[in-house]
């Protein structure tokens, strides 16, 4: 109960004492009034007293009762006293507090400490009050949370879902908190198109303040897309436009890809999809005005739609470089223009040709460049006129090169592939050619290298974010031959060994008479220093798929070492010490091949040099590549020879014309000489061999010089092959993975002749003759490569070859991998 009594008088004024029962004490709060305003507060203190008979009303958060509320500014706080403190540090309670001691008793400060201590979510309920010049803080922990469990979750696993909630054992709980994850977890499902997901946080509560938190989901069904629309578009169709986006429609056969589950970042991405292919087409005023998603009634799919204003095609009018640089002309760059006078306008290579132009102005010593594409439309002719103008860039350096996303692969390794570094001046060509390094790797699904402002106005932040993906392999390939039959090759490795770069494998074959086993291990960057280094131990028993008729048994090892000259070329030497042995020849066999039985010890050291102009060393599509390599054999062991070998590709890509990057033609070529060095025995196991991977349409080692009598293969000292090759999209929707070549290989072999027949007759009675033909041999098909989620399969079929007498024709190859 609430007592108001008038207290002593002075001189024009009253006071007025009122009683405030708190606990089990109460508390006198005095107030001085002019005598008028003690008169009119008496009746509603009266009114108060009969209130506060009443039931109090429900408490409101923050909960505070007016005994909770120093009433008036006056005292001063001796001490503070904490109550109710069981797990949180009565100094921590105290230093979010406002007031201390020797404060006034100021309830705008008491207020402030009261919403700071709520602030903190470290407690369920706080009160502040006051016992005579004692202020009391009560506190009500929030308790502590035990441990966090998912049930009924199969969309998401636990290791999914915990790294993204903000409940944790040993944290905090709070409602608000258990509710935050709640949402977050629906916007996870949402993501993944479950869309009907339902997620119940329920709370167990423990012992000792602690609580166990269980998440109960049901994952529902994914709300696919079920259709996809564009409207406005008249230079292509939809279906040509439904190729062009990443979304897909729900069909069977993509049960291996999210591609037709909704993602409204997907959707995002999709119209600028659309605005690029139709930029790249000419349409340089085109609009997509609108991407809309509309869930279906029952929750089940997604309705896409597009609206796209395409405007008028446009064509090239003028092309010019404006060169604002000394000592360098417009007529020097002209050469890396993509397009000309009369092709239809192309936004992709309006931005490729500024690369280039960039690109080469660098290579010339000019740190500091900007080029900047101007367009001048000619609405009337449709015609644009395109300028390049080169001038100097701002001189901005890089200040830092920041990385995320890498959870298991070092930062070295990622480090070491950027073509510059911090300090450096910043090029957006090297920050390409660094992406590309990077993306090459093989360890990262993507690779984005974002510019962001640095700490002034001349400095730059590289932020480097990568998704990293599985480097581990299991592979299998298998083939099938006219003579051999079935094969599978099983093999085991890892590219990026415990996050370390190093690449290791080991790999074993099985065949109906072949076995092999080996093992390698190669670090690109030795030391951490511009070296390669690797090694590698084998074991080899193979019949050479019946092409031979004997088994041979190889035991050795090699050794690697390399280095890069600069960014396109590339130098390793290695030695190899191998153990060869020749046995278990057939019966009637070619008496040259009776002349290798026994054993041989082959010590070589070899080199290859690497010039590569490619844009990409996994996925070429333009440019050209370069190998020269030697082998010398003698340097101790039985074997002496001289051996070299020069192999080359070019990559023509056929977009521009064809408007697909999937087109494209690969022409490759190669050649190879062995010479005899002086006291040294010719092996046949040594020479070259021309089928199989060589040349399509024929077996391993099936084409070439054989033994007049036997039939058996013999190798040749000179081999010479080209392939053209040409690599297409098929009529298929591109989720599927899929994509065609047709192809053409031509090669011969030749020089079989032995220089010491005498060893052949040596052996035999029978006349040593050999078949050898100069002519070509032709093997043409076609083949489809899939990309699947187990690994990439290869299937071949050449069934048009032609042969000379002697030769071995294999029609159908295959082969298939998986990554882990």
């Amino acid at each position: 109960m609430v007592r108001a009594v008038r207290t002593g008088k002075s001189t024009g004024a009253e006071s007025i004492a009122i009683r405030v029962p708190f606990g089990g004490t109460s508390l006198l709060l005095t107030i001085r009034a002019e005598r008028l305003l003690a008169a009119c507060l008496m009746p509603v203190l009266v009114i108060g007293t009969a209130a506060a008979q009443a039931p109090a009303p429900a408490r409101q958060a923050p909960p505070r009762s007016a005994a909770t509320r120093p009433a008036a500014n006056t005292g001063v706080i001796q001490s503070i006293q904490i109550e109710g403190a069981r797990r949180i540090e009565q100094g921590t309670i105290r230093s979010y507090l406002l007031v201390r001691p020797g404060d006034t008793f100021d309830p705008g400060r008491i207020d402030r400490s009261l919403k700071t201590l709520y602030a903190t979510g470290l407690f369920k309920d706080v009160q502040l009050g006051r016992v005579g010049d004692t202020l009391v803080v009560r506190v009500v922990e929030n308790p502590i949370v035990s441990r966090v469990a998912y049930e009924g979750n199969h969309k998401l696993t636990d290791d999914q879902l915990r790294p993204e909630l903000q409940l944790r054992p040993r944290a905090v709980f709070t409602p608000a908190l258990a509710e935050a994850d709640r949402v977050h977890i629906l916007a996870m499902y949402a993501k993944r198109g479950y869309y009907d997901a339902t997620v119940e946080p329920k709370i167990i509560q423990e012992d000792q303040n602690r609580v166990d938190v269980v998440f109960q989901i049901n994952d529902g069904s994914a709300a696919l897309i079920s259709k996809i629309v564009v409207t406005g578009n008249k230079a292509f169709s939809e279906s040509r436009l439904s190729e062009v986006i990443s979304s897909r429609e729900s069909r069977w056969w993509r049960f291996l890809s999210s591609s037709d589950s909704y993602d409204p970042e997907r959707l995002a991405y999709d119209k600028e999809l659309l605005r690029r292919f139709y930029l790249k087409n000419g349409y340089a005023d085109v609009q997509v005005s609108d991407a809309a998603a509309e869930l279906s009634p029952d929750r089940k799919g997604f309705f896409l739609s597009f609206t796209v204003h395409e405007g008028e095609r446009y064509k090239i009018g003028k092309v010019a470089i404006n060169v604002q640089l000394r000592n360098l002309t417009d007529a020097e760059l002209m050469p890396n223009l993509q397009l000309a006078s009369g092709d239809y306008y192309d936004g992709d290579a309006v931005g490729r040709s500024a690369d280039a132009i960039e690109l080469a102005v660098h290579n010339r010593g000019y740190a500091f460049v900007e080029v900047k594409p101007r367009i001048t439309r000619d609405e009337e002719k449709h015609t644009i006129d395109l300028s390049f103008d080169v001038g100097e860039g701002p001189r901005v350096y890089v200040e830092r090169i920041d990385i995320v996303g890498n959870t298991r692969t070092e930062d070295k390794v990622i480090r070491r592939e950027f073509r510059l570094a911090e300090g450096d001046p910043f090029s957006a060509e090297a920050v390409r050619m660094s992406k590309t390094r990077l993306t090459d790797l093989g360890y990262f699904t993507n690779v984005d290298v974002a510019t962001n402002p640095g700490s002034a106005p001349d400095k730059a932040v590289l932020l480097t974010t990568i998704a990293e993906k599985a480097t581990g392999e299991l592979s299998f390939g298998g083939g099938y031959s006219t003579d051999a039959g079935a094969l599978i090759d099983i093999g085991l490795s890892e590219r990026n060994l415990v996050g370390t770069g190093i690449n290791a494998s080991i790999n074993g074959v099985l065949a109906q008479r072949r076995s092999s086993i080996s093992a390698s291990v190669t670090n690109p960057y030795f030391l951490d220093r511009n070296l390669i280094a690797g090694g590698d131990v084998f074991l080899i028993q193979t019949n050479f798929l019946g092409t031979q008729p004997y088994d041979e048994n190889r035991v050795g090892f090699d050794m690697r070492l390399g280095y890069n000259f600069n960014e396109h070329l590339r130098q390793v030497w290695s030695y190899s010490l191998v153990d060869r042995q020749v046995y278990n020849i057939e019966t009637g066999a070619s008496p040259f091949i009776l002349n290798e039985s026994g054993t041989t010890l082959l010590s070589q050291v070899s080199q290859v040099i690497t010039l590569d102009y490619r844009d990409s060393r996994v996925n070429a599509h333009s440019g050209y590549i370069l190998e020269l390599g030697t082998d010398v054999a003698g340097l101790g062991g039985d074997t002496r020879f001289l051996r070299g070998n020069l192999n080359g590709a070019y990559y023509i890509p056929l977009e521009r014309y064809l408007g697909n990057p999937d087109w494209g033609v690969k022409l490759a070529g190669s050649t190879g000489y062995m010479e005899l060095l002086p006291g040294g025995r010719e092996q046949i196991i040594d020479r070259f061999f021309l089928g199989g991977d060589n040349l399509r349409g024929f077996l391993d080692g099936g084409a070439g010089p054989t033994d007049v009598l036997t039939g058996n293969p013999l190798g040749g000292r000179f081999i010479w092959t080209q392939t053209t090759e040409l690599r297409y999209p098929l009529p298929v929707s591109p989720d599927l993975g899929l994509s065609g070549r047709a192809f053409v290989d031509v090669g011969s072999l030749t020089e079989a002749s032995f220089r010491s027949p005498s060893a052949c007759l040596a052996t035999t009675t029978l006349t040593c003759q050999i078949r050898q033909s100069a002519a070509p041999r032709v093997g043409a098909g076609v083949g489809v490569s899939w990309q699947t989620a187990f690994g990439l399969i290869n299937l071949d079929l050449a069934p048009f070859v032609i042969k000379q007498p002697g030769d071995q024709t294999q029609i159908f190859r295959f082969g298939f991998g998986t990554r882990f």
